[in-house]
């Protein structure tokens, strides 16, 4: 990205009160909650800029930001990660208390008022929109987004780099310059139909094109083609470049306003707590956007992410464990954006699966020309707990490690490739020779390495024992690897393979952690 991600719009302060729920109350049908925790973390266009930074950004958040208790809890749970620069005025800070009983919302208490929008614009945070690498408007109905010198700057900055627009049903119209606006179903339907009713008989004119109004379906029983009617009807009154609908389990939805939409599926993770998914989506394709990929390539890595996003319980859990970390660093731990369908830092996918007390698998290499000894191994690795990061080389690593021409794959696509096993959980791409720094990072309870190392002391073993973690050596395939695959396709000669005959890889597993 040429510039920082700038992320402008309405911060808040989200608080949970946290409660056990064992009887109800004597005079209503309400809960009596006991032994209640409180935990705070940032809200809004504040939790979509801090987000971005744990995918290795540059983030400038600029929000109106009121100098009360809550205005400065929320500028201490940002120090170190975000940088913020404050709009003048808006009035007391937003606070957002969710009630929670045995991890269900009873009720939310919200204070601070509706937000009066902001004062006039200071010329250096002009400056810093000018020189924003994608702009994330992230709208939560403050007023922001509707103050004309605002609109202005933002009309401005969309005309040079990718601007995202994340709106709100109390928020303004995104301006016309927006790359993408990201509306959830129920926003997109209640867009629509606010537009449909106040100008049904008023042409727009899209990229050029004035014909006529699209008719969302009625009483459609797909919430596809609904949402499909909704984003052209969208697309023609504010004249953007694109729209996507988020469809929760279903996915995405992107139109451009001709031609065929595209859906853009998530994978299934059930029953989660959505609480920040839309700022994890649009996040991530400003992010996107931002370091050059196409449209389509953006929506598509922010299903993703925010699929893992809520699989790793979302923004209370994620939040926790990112928060958590005294010295963010960006190298180590934390797939990059460029690495399209990656997702969170693998410490919040580790403490995700903690919080579940759940067993945390690990294993590492370059997997550069991915063949059936990698299956295998990661296969069983997967078998062994009930998650697997795998922990990716980065090219300078592998260069160090196996010669000038090597990697054959880019870490991207090596990422990606991993990301779309089924037995792969999470990748965290590291730069250093060994994985000594990103184990720490994560403490895996096992630790699983392929190849013939049974009976010798591993490297990792130390920085497995500070947390009591073990090494598993899972043999490999005979025959199976990356170099005889490049030395077969250097001499034209056909690659073979041993005898393959795995049997028991598993139990062969367990027998050399009880000899090592």
């Amino acid at each position: 990205m040429s510039g920082p991600l700038v992320v402008i719009g309405d911060a808040l302060l989200d608080i949970d009160l946290v409660g056990r729920a064992d009887r109800l109350c004597p005079d209503g049908p309400g809960p009596v909650l006991e032994d209640v925790t409180e935990s705070a973390r940032p809200g809004g266009a504040a939790l979509a800029a801090l987000l971005a930074a744990a995918d290795g950004q540059d983030v400038i958040l600029v929000t109106p930001l009121t100098d009360d208790e809550a205005g400065n809890r929320l500028r201490g749970l940002l120090d170190g990660r975000v940088q913020v620069l404050a709009l003048p005025g808006g009035g007391p800070t937003s606070v957002k208390r969710r009630i929670l009983a045995g991890g269900q919302s009873v009720a939310r208490l919200d204070s601070g008022g509706s937000g009066s929008g902001c004062g006039p614009v200071p010329p250096e945070i002009e400056a810093v929109l000018a020189r924003a690498g994608a702009v994330l408007v992230s709208d939560y109905g403050r007023g922001v987004s509707a103050v004309p010198q605002v609109r202005e700057i933002l009309a401005r900055a969309g005309q040079r780099c990718p601007l995202v627009w994340d709106p709100h049903p109390r928020g303004a119209a995104p301006v016309p310059t927006a790359r993408l606006v990201t509306p959830n179903q129920s926003e997109a339907a209640l867009f629509a139909g606010r537009t449909n009713s106040a100008d049904r008989n008023r042409p727009y004119a899209h990229n050029g094109r004035d014909e006529g109004w699209p008719q969302p379906p009625v009483g459609s029983s797909s919430p596809v083609a609904a949402a499909a009617g909704h984003a052209d009807l969208l697309l023609k009154a504010w004249g953007v470049s694109a729209v996507v609908v988020t469809l929760g389990w279903r996915g995405a939805l992107l139109s451009y306003g001709c031609g065929a939409p595209a859906l853009l599926p998530a994978a299934a993770i059930g029953k989660v707590d959505t609480c920040g998914a839309g700022d994890r989506f649009a996040a991530a394709a400003a992010s996107a956007l931002g370091t050059g990929a196409l449209t389509a390539e953006a929506v598509q890595y922010a299903v993703g992410a925010a699929t893992r996003f809520l699989a790793c319980g979302g923004a209370a859990s994620v939040c926790a464990s990112l928060l958590e970390r005294p010295d963010p660093d960006p190298a180590a731990g934390i797939a990059t954006p460029q690495t399209l369908g990656s997702i969170e830092t693998g410490a919040a996918v580790g403490a995700a699966v903690r919080a579940r007390d759940g067993i945390l698998v690990a294993t590492g290499g370059c997997f550069d020309l991915l063949h059936a000894g990698h299956i295998a191994t990661l296969r069983d690795a997967r078998a062994m707990g009930d998650c697997l990061i795998v922990c990716l080389n980065s090219d300078d690593s592998v260069r160090r490690q196996k010669g000038p021409q090597r990697p054959l794959v880019p870490e991207q696509d090596r990422a990606e490739v991993l990301l779309a096993l089924e037995c792969v959980d999470a990748v965290v791409i590291f730069g250093e020779d060994t994985p000594e720094q990103v184990l720490g990072r994560l403490r895996p309870d096992l630790w699983v390495k392929g190849g013939d190392y049974v009976g010798t002391d591993l490297p990792e073993a130390a920085v497995l024992a500070r947390w009591g973690g073990q090494a598993v050596v899972l043999p490999y395939l005979p025959g199976r690897s990356t170099t005889r695959l490049v030395q077969s396709v250097a001499t034209g000669t056909k690659a073979v393979a041993g005898n393959g005959a795995s049997a028991n890889r598993q139990g062969a597993a367990y027998r050399a952690v009880s000899q090592a």
